[in-house]
């Protein structure tokens, strides 16, 4: 079988009559000219690697696109998860036309050209699509909305950014939302493989080789990022003599200069001081090492995980270990004089404290039981003895006069009243120190109704 009649893996080529630039792209490059990972790009829904939860057969997205009666769709997930891809192949199979524009580099001018073609030309179903639709501000969102709600266009935005936060609630609600993950290891892995093999839009060609543990290895190192992969084999591959095998040696040029996924202030940041925190919660110190790791490598600052520990601390550990909250915040003032890269020493030492720590949450919910109180019911009255007697005024009306002192009791214990009408708002866990809270108080309950009878 020759080149030409090999079957094409990722699909046939497009129609001639689907339309794919807009004012906002440059003219088509030839082909060879293009990054591989756009060469390699899917031409239908079915050639799509990974996203089964979505695109698995009989799941909504692949229902609504085999009828052609899907509307607006958002695409949410990390760089390299096949956002783009997914819009293209939907383009295709329902032989819409396409236009494409960026977020970035567009602007309103262009967005009403746009619109107002798609309105001269009702008979031709437009897609359009817009990356990175967050970085549109909210008057470029809401002036998609009145097209979207005809249906002049069907909008496909893609993002990396919670919709929830940086898309207009108005587009949101028109739209179905679906959420990408990072691609396993194993489907880049694949893809790599068939990349290297393909004469006409891979590196077959090139005459190549890797072996798939190689190719195993190159997927590990890019975070479930497709495109990233792919711009890295032919990095390496443009790199080496033709028919020439791929080694280890190879490889460990990219890992050196690999960057770890890490956005600051943005959805990798917040799921991972999240991941951080129930790793620390839930007593498991590898856990929380590692997502510490991740976070000291992609750049967070070592102030914000320091403040997370605080906030543990009391949240998580409160008097099961009453150690603890002085420990973290002597961790957050070390941070603070000394500074990286020796802080993460500190951290370390913090987080593995507070990991593996006994914990109890019975400060939150006492706190949570006391702000339910004072909703639930009118405030109370302070009882006269609990008030200031400071002042002759006070001292004439009596405050403060049926004061027990505490001190002059068995164990400090006088059996007074603190509330006019008592609660029972905390409940000692049995963790760790406070276990003898538990104790002191059942010791103390016995000893007021000793008093009182």
């Amino acid at each position: 079988m020759s080149a030409t009649d090999q079957p094409d893996l990722f699909g046939e080529p497009e129609p001639p009559s689907r339309e794919s630039t807009s004012a906002s792209q440059p003219a088509a490059v030839p082909s060879s000219h293009q990054p591989l990972a756009a060469r390699m790009r899917p031409r239908r829904l079915s050639e799509v690697v990974g996203q089964e939860h979505i695109l698995r057969a009989g799941s909504l997205l692949p229902r609504l696109v085999a009828q052609n009666r899907f509307g607006s769709l958002l695409f949410y997930g990390p760089p390299g998860c096949g956002k783009t891809s997914i819009a293209e192949a939907i383009a295709h199979e329902t032989r819409s036309r396409f236009v494409r524009i960026n977020a970035v580099m567009s602007n309103v001018a262009e967005l009403r050209e746009i619109l107002a073609a798609a309105r001269r030309r009702p008979e031709a179903a437009t897609i359009l699509f817009i990356d990175e639709l967050h970085r549109f501000n909210k008057s470029q969102q809401d002036l998609l909305l009145p097209d979207v709600e005809e249906g002049t266009v069907r909008l496909i935005g893609a993002t990396t950014h919670n919709p929830g936060f940086y898309v207009n609630p108005p587009l949101l609600s028109r739209s179905h939302l679906f959420r990408l993950e990072p691609l396993a290891p194993a489907a880049i892995a694949g893809v790599l493989a068939a990349a290297l093999a393909d004469v006409e839009r891979g590196l077959g060609a090139h005459g190549v080789t890797a072996d798939a543990k190689l190719l195993a290895d190159l997927a590990m190192l890019c975070d479930g990022d497709l495109r990233r992969a792919l711009n890295a084999l032919e990095v390496i591959v443009h790199g080496l003599p033709e028919r020439a095998p791929i080694t280890t040696a190879d490889l460990e040029v990219f890992a050196r200069e690999r960057r770890i996924r890490y956005d600051a202030d943005e959805d990798e940041h917040y799921d991972t001081i999240s991941a951080f925190i129930k790793s620390c919660r839930g007593g498991d110190p590898d856990a929380a090492m590692y997502w510490l790791a991740k976070m000291l490598a992609g750049g967070e600052d070592p102030r914000f995980i320091a403040r997370r520990l605080v906030i543990l601390a009391s949240e998580d550990v409160g008097l099961a270990d009453p150690h603890a909250l002085p420990l973290a915040v002597a961790a957050h003032h070390a941070c603070d004089f000394i500074g990286l890269p020796e802080a993460e020493l500190t951290l370390a030492h913090a987080t593995l404290y507070i990991a593996t720590a006994p914990k109890s949450n019975s400060a939150t919910l006492a706190l949570g039981a006391a702000h339910a109180a004072l909703k639930s019911a009118p405030v109370q009255t302070i009882p006269s003895a609990l008030r200031s007697k400071s002042g002759q005024a006070n001292k004439r009306m009596g405050q403060g006069r049926d004061y027990d002192y505490s001190h002059n009791f068995e164990e400090n214990v006088s059996g007074q009243d603190y509330l006019e009408s008592p609660l029972a708002l905390y409940t000692p866990k049995n963790s760790g120190a406070e276990s003898a809270i538990a104790d002191r108080l059942a010791r103390w309950r016995a000893l007021k109704t000793r008093v009182k009878g």
